[in-house]
């Protein structure tokens, strides 16, 4: 198994697309055009196999004559985690700086790629420089997790010095716009000689320093992909646990934050006080559904919970609370208890956090639990909630449970034209059961770990593994596997289509896959 630290992960999540008959439509944020996070996109004609061909003798470049149906294959660094997003003809992909484009950015950095839709072609990078805290907040080499919400000319990520940051989609090249003036400060680093920016360098409009504003004490990593309701960014904070594993330096901090999307402005933090109850870290991402007329925002927490909160800061104190309007325990008590005694952490038998994306479809909310890769294995459970209900509802807004899911840090993946839902497990299992009664209609063992998640599209169910193999499934209830390949590298990411193509990132390389291209076109 190949890994990234002693207490590393974040694996969370990628693309696939069409040819001539496929639907032009962006994926412009982690759940395509969805802020309820379903990871399905609405397309035709994708293609169901390829050949990611082979490497030029001694480069890290892909020999495209010896590709099938690859439109284009762009090295990045050597540790890519995140999620592509696809907007306005540009791919925006996060990874790590050992594959510099840019000899005045040296050393160890987090790089957010810009790259040209149609070719791959790079257009500019955001640099951003390791925290000087180290590995227990900023693990070495790792690189920008964050899956980019893309929203007209903005974009908005969390980097890795656990910061919301909003940028320019054009970069420099059209200039310094927003009131932020200083890029080559940041992107050299505190204490550090400026570095002039030029075309190539990011366009920072503004930045939110979670850490310095909320005291919050990110563990080994921040990822989270942000969402937009309305006039506001919400975002998880990534408070944890310090390098002893079991204590939360700030535990009175806020998990989930709301700001102004046009200034980066705090508008509301949550009153859930999940920071007094945190396992070891928190890395899932916030998703939103409107229930009987109101938007409601869904948060998998570090304590194991999932949380409704009213999108709609409440005034208090100078800021806004964003309520609770209800909770639910993920565990179920035999995961807690044992004995009469707190079962472990992170024992396989014990309780997890939630680091998947709770999915909110048709008043139902699912959402699975799962602990950092580090822990192994371990018992899990897949839990589909009711949406409509208020206060603890742990014991009455179970619609079905699924325990024959191990722990896993992927989001579900549902299709509206059947009905059924589709997930992994970290153990390397892909589950499929009717989202309505819960009911299980087949496994598929992918033999090796599985960091993201499922993308359904056309009929079809995509996903990658620990070992880069790449399988495409029917998104049926019998099981039918239509291919498999290896991609050189591992897969800790999901697959997304976007506008004819399916973009598929490796820990090295990120692959627009489409019908019909390559010297031998389709297989």
């Amino acid at each position: 198994m190949k890994r990234w630290g002693r207490n590393g992960w974040m694996g969370l999540l990628v693309g696939l697309g069409a040819g001539l008959a496929a639907e032009a439509k962006d994926w412009p944020q982690w759940g395509g055009n969805d802020p309820g996070r379903n990871m399905y996109a609405e397309a035709a004609g994708l293609p169901d196999r390829f050949d990611p061909g082979r490497f030029k003798p001694g480069t890290d470049d892909i020999d495209m004559a010896t590709t099938r149906n690859v439109k284009w294959a762009v090295k990045l660094g050597s540790q890519s985690y995140g999620n592509a997003t696809v907007s306005g003809g540009k791919v925006f992909v996060g990874t790590n700086n050992e594959n510099p484009r840019d000899p005045r950015h040296e050393g160890d950095r987090s790089i957010l790629l810009a790259l040209e839709e149609g070719t791959g072609r790079f257009l500019w990078q955001l640099v951003v420089p390791k925290l000087a805290a180290g590995q227990v907040s900023d693990w070495e080499l790792l690189g920008l997790l964050s899956s980019p919400t893309v929203e007209g000319n903005r974009i908005y990520v969390v980097t890795s010095r656990c910061e919301v940051m909003c940028l320019d989609t054009e970069g420099m090249a059209n200039g310094n716009d927003g009131p932020f003036r200083d890029e080559g400060q940041y992107v050299a680093g505190p204490g550090a000689s400026r570095i002039e920016p030029g075309p190539t360098d990011a366009d920072i409009i503004w930045v939110y320093d979670m850490r310095d504003e909320l005291g919050v004490f990110p563990h080994n990593a921040s990822n989270c992909s942000v969402l937009i309701v309305g006039d506001r960014v919400y975002a998880c904070t990534s408070n944890g646990s310090d390098w002893t594993h079991g204590n939360v330096p700030a535990p009175f901090s806020p998990s989930l934050i709301a700001l102004d999307k046009r200034t980066g402005e705090l508008r509301g933090e949550d009153d859930a006080g999940i920071g007094l109850r945190l396992f070891h870290g928190q890395w899932s991402s916030p998703s939103a559904g409107k229930v009987d007329g109101r938007w409601l925002i869904f948060f998998g927490a570090g304590d194991g919970w999932c949380y409704a909160l009213d999108a709609e800061p409440v005034a208090e104190g100078g800021s806004g609370r964003l309520r609770k309007v209800w909770w639910y325990d993920c565990n179920p008590p035999e995961y807690r208890v044992r004995d009469g005694q707190p079962a472990a952490y992170p024992s396989p038998e014990g309780p997890s956090e939630v680091n998947a994306t709770p999915v909110f479809y048709r008043n139902r909310v699912y959402v699975a639990i799962g602990q950092d890769p580090e822990h192994g294995e371990g018992v899990g459970r897949l839990a589909c909630i009711d949406a409509t209900g208020s206060g603890d509802v742990t014991g009455t807004a179970t619609v079905w449970s699924y325990h024959g899911i191990q722990r896993s840090l992927s989001t579900v993946s549902i299709d509206p034209a059947t009905g059924l839902l589709f997930v992994a497990d970290f153990s390397g299992f892909v589950h499929c059961l009717d989202a309505e009664t819960g009911a299980a209609r087949w496994q598929h063992d992918m033999k090796a770990h599985v960091w993201g998640s499922t993308l359904v599209a056309d009929g079809k169910v995509y996903v990658g593994d620990e070992d880069g193999d790449f399988v495409v499934l029917d998104a049926k209830g019998e099981k039918v596997v239509r291919s498999e390949a290896n991609l050189g590298a591992p897969i800790y990411s999901t697959p997304v289509a976007a506008n004819g193509a399916l973009y598929v990132s490796t820990q090295s390389h990120l692959y627009a896959i489409a019908a019909e291209i390559g010297p031998g076109k389709g297989l």
